[in-house]
C-alpha cells in the first residue's frame, strides 16, 4: 500500500495512472519507471494530459525519462535494454521491419539485431526452430543477432552489455 496526499480520481479510491507513475518514480527507482511509462505509453493507459502533468511534478531526470519514452516497445524487456544502451550513443530503434525476417526486438545501428526473448513463445523446439531460421534469414540480408532472455537481461546485464559492445566494436 502507498500513501500521499493525492486526492483520489476514481469513485473507488483508485489513483490515475499519471500518479501511480509517480509513486513509482519515487518508490522503485528509474528502470521500474521507465518500463511501467512505456508499458502505460504503449496500451494507451496515459494520453498527452497525463504525460504533462507528470513533467510538471517529476524532477529533470524523471522528465528526461519521460522525453525519452515512447509506444513502440513491444515488452518491458524492451523498455529496459533500451534505457541501459542509451549512453552508449547508438541508434536504437524498437519493434522495426527487417526484409526476410519480420519485426525485431531492437536494431542498432541499422544492422545488430537484439531479441529479447522471454519464455512464452521462444520455449519449445518449433519456436526454437523459427527463431533460427529468422537469424539465418537475417544473416543472408547482412543482419547480425544477439538473443538474451530474461534472466540474462535483468540478473546478468553485464555479460549482454559486453556481447552488444563487443559486437558493435566488431562491426567497425
Amino acid at each position: 500500500m502507498h500513501w500521499d496526499d493525492a486526492p483520489s480520481e476514481s469513485a473507488f479510491g483508485f489513483p490515475s495512472v499519471p500518479r501511480i507513475l509517480l509513486q513509482i518514480f519515487r518508490c522503485r527507482g528509474t528502470e521500474r519507471f521507465f518500463v511501467a511509462l512505456e508499458s502505460a505509453r504503449r496500451l494507451k493507459l496515459i494520453d498527452a494530459r497525463g504525460l504533462r502533468w507528470l513533467r510538471r511534478v517529476l524532477n529533470s531526470r524523471g522528465r528526461d525519462l519521460v522525453e525519452f519514452s515512447r509506444d513502440t516497445s513491444d515488452s518491458g524487456l524492451e523498455s529496459l535494454l533500451r534505457l541501459r544502451l542509451r549512453p552508449f550513443g547508438w541508434d536504437v530503434r524498437t519493434q522495426m521491419w527487417i526484409t526476410g525476417t519480420g519485426r525485431v526486438d531492437l536494431l542498432i545501428d541499422g544492422w545488430l539485431i537484439v531479441e529479447t526473448d522471454g519464455r512464452e513463445g521462444h520455449d519449445s523446439p518449433s519456436h526454437r526452430h523459427k527463431d533460427l531460421v529468422r537469424d539465418a534469414n537475417a544473416a543472408a540480408w547482412g543482419y547480425s543477432t544477439l538473443r538474451f532472455d530474461y534472466a540474462m537481461v535483468v540478473y546478468d546485464w553485464d555479460l549482454v552489455e559486453r556481447a552488444i559492445v563487443g559486437s558493435l566494436r566488431s562491426r567497425r
